[in-house]
């Protein structure tokens, strides 16, 4: 008898390891045996239980006294390692506001609301945010969080045939390291000059000024600035840094600036060993770069606001004009400001909500991360605009006139104004850190992108290094010509291609997917549905919305300039090339799919999502 019931006890055991056998004795009449929604031992939630009464007889046992149910709960195992998660709750909220707050939120906002109407601007901003940009972050975050994959393999949970959509991110995120880390590499160049008693950007004395270099400081009353004048700032960002003086264009890039080179591979060496460890050691680097930029944004709100002449450019931000609102350009740029400035699309915030526990409140996190970008953004205005104000006072001109071109405003007009103020170096030295920082948070598409291919492809820790190594040899082409590169790439590599994306990613959630299906996964996850408000949103506004910018992106292409260069006809070309490179892939695996997967259309993109599903389909029957 006690072999007996010690062979029982070993199969009981075994059986443990692949389910669970729960035995649970409700003694209250008429209540269900599952009332509410399970939990089994991964944490995952079960799907909504079935009532006593439809399984009557089926789970009664027979030695239970009468009201005693047996419930059997089925957890079907994976064969995936683990998923890594984030130490701290912090970690991702930092994480995700330092991808977000980045160089637009300080020197394009500012640029962009008082081009389109001040404080008359803030209108459709908040309206493109709160209808578009937030239901985005917010989709973007649930997927990440309830499927715990990249943006390649999430989609064999979604729709198999849209997986072209990860592709095309990743090729996405590869152009964004192309010339994003060289824009910290200049910040870098400027922050080692800074470390001088004289900003190196002040005199006109340098190698590389010209005779229309005019020197002048706050204290030299005879010097006039006319419209010949070039300041000391533009002459060494132009001559110095870029050096762009010394190439014709985009068809004649020149050598290799070896100055430049060192700074990218210093920047490199730091976005490695920042990620190297994944979210461990991530999550770790951004309670410094995420919290370091408000800092300093504080301390130059304060200096700015002492500065003379420092109301004219808050006047100026915040002075509303009504009429630009009848203009289709500002609700363009209003779309696109909160769409870059939030940043779906770009396969980041997929990755670092796949971090999260399963039942972490994602819906909190996508409204307290937004709301902290959008006044990031509001706050960074009243910074640039106050120095704006001054450098205006110092010249004697309108404000309109000092900040006149929104790509100089950080490395020639801000950079100007603190060689002006007292404690210069200082200064110096805190802003263009704060850049760097700013950078470097943004810089975790790079990141993504690597991680998304050491997951997908099984890539082990040589293969991730040789690919941050053959990334850091495609830059290391930096030549003097090579800020005109960066800006054709910023035109077009990203912004059009990444909009469409989203476009797709959207269609393909809440209408191939399905919207009750997804707001279904999340209530799993948080234990309540989306609103009517969400589904609106993800169903009609943000496809929407995205189409508009992309209608108007393709209506209205981009008059690309850098400095007195014009790009000429066939830059625009190549740029649409390098746009769709990246898009291509997306109706290519569609045809690759189709061919290679035997079935009907519905079956080939739907039915192998129901598989997966099965992961989270825990059943409970009476």
């Amino acid at each position: 008898m006690n072999r007996e019931n010690g062979g029982e006890q070993e199969k009981e055991q075994e059986s443990q390891e692949n389910g669970r056998l729960v035995a649970d004795s409700v003694e209250e009449k008429g209540q269900k045996s599952c009332s509410g929604p399970g939990q089994v031992s991964n944490g995952y939630p079960s799907t909504s239980p079935q009532s006593p009464r439809e399984g009557a007889g089926a789970g009664t046992d027979r030695g239970s006294t009468p009201g005693a149910f047996r419930t059997l709960v089925v957890q079907q195992t994976s064969l995936d390692p683990p998923r890594e998660t984030w130490s701290k709750k912090m970690d991702f909220l930092l994480s995700v506001i330092g991808y977000a707050v980045d160089l637009g939120n300080v020197w394009r906002f500012p640029y962009i609301c008082y081009q389109n109407g001040g404080g008359a601007f803030l209108l459709p901003y908040l309206l493109m945010a709160v209808f578009g940009g937030v239901p985005l972050f917010y989709m973007e975050l649930a997927l990440g969080q309830f499927h715990r994959s990249g943006c390649i393999s999430i989609w064999k949970h979604i729709c198999p045939i849209f997986k072209g959509i990860g592709f095309a991110i990743c090729i996405i995120a590869l152009y964004i390291a192309f010339y994003y880390n060289t824009i910290m590499a200049w910040a870098l160049y400027y922050l080692l000059s800074s470390f001088r008693a004289t900003l190196p950007w002040t005199t006109c004395n340098n190698k590389w000024n010209t005779p229309n270099c005019t020197h002048y400081l706050s204290t030299d009353l005879n010097v006039s600035w006319t419209d010949n004048s070039i300041s000391p700032a533009e002459e060494f960002y132009i001559r110095q840094v870029l050096q762009v003086h010394l190439s014709p264009g985009l068809h004649q890039l020149g050598w290799v600036s070896w100055q430049l080179a060192l700074c990218l591979l210093f920047i490199f060496t730091v976005v490695y060993f920042s990620i190297w460890k994944g979210v461990k050691t991530s999550g770790k680097v951004v309670w410094v770069t995420a919290t370091f930029p408000y800092l300093v944004l504080l301390i130059l709100l304060i200096r700015g606001a002492t500065l003379p002449g420092a109301w004219r450019g808050v006047v100026f931000y915040l002075k509303p004009d009504w009429r630009k609102l009848l203009t289709t350009s500002v609700w363009l740029d209003a779309a696109a400001q909160i769409f870059f400035s939030l940043g779906p699309g770009f396969g980041v915030l997929l990755a670092f909500a796949s971090y999260n526990p399963f039942h972490n409140n994602c819906y909190k996190d996508a409204l307290v991360t937004s709301s902290v970008n959008c006044l990031t953004s509001f706050l960074s205005g009243f910074v640039i605009f106050t120095v704006l104000g001054y450098m205006a006072e110092m010249r004697q001109q309108g404000v309109e006139t000092v900040a006149k071109d929104a790509g100089n405003l950080l490395f020639i007009i801000y950079a100007e104004a603190i060689a002006n103020m007292p404690a210069a170096t200082f200064f110096a030295i805190i802003f263009f850190l704060m850049i760097i920082m700013l950078g470097l948070d943004s810089t975790v598409s790079l990141s993504c992108f690597l991680e998304i291919l050491a997951n997908e492809f099984s890539l082990n820790e040589f293969d991730f290094s040789l690919c941050l190594l053959s990334l850091l040899f495609l830059n290391l082409v930096k030549c003097i010509g090579g800020a005109f590169v960066v800006k054709l790439f910023e035109e077009y590599a990203t912004g059009p291609a990444v909009i469409t994306v989203v476009f797709l990613e959207v269609i393909a959630v809440s209408w191939f997917y399905g919207t009750t299906r997804f707001c279904n996964d999340v209530q799993l996850m948080l234990g309540f549905a989306p609103g009517v408000f969400w589904r609106v949103c993800w169903v009609a506004i943000c496809p929407c919305f995205l189409l508009f910018i992309i209608g108007s992106f393709l209506a209205f292409p981009p008059d690309v300039r850098l400095f007195d260069y014009l790009y000429p006809f066939w830059t625009t070309v190549l740029g649409y090339c390098i746009g769709v490179s990246s898009f291509i892939c997306v109706p290519s695996y569609m045809v690759y799919h189709l061919v290679t997967t035997k079935g009907t259309f519905k079956q080939v993109s739907l039915d192998r999502q129901k598989l997966q599903n099965t992961y989270f389909n825990v059943s409970c029957q009476v």
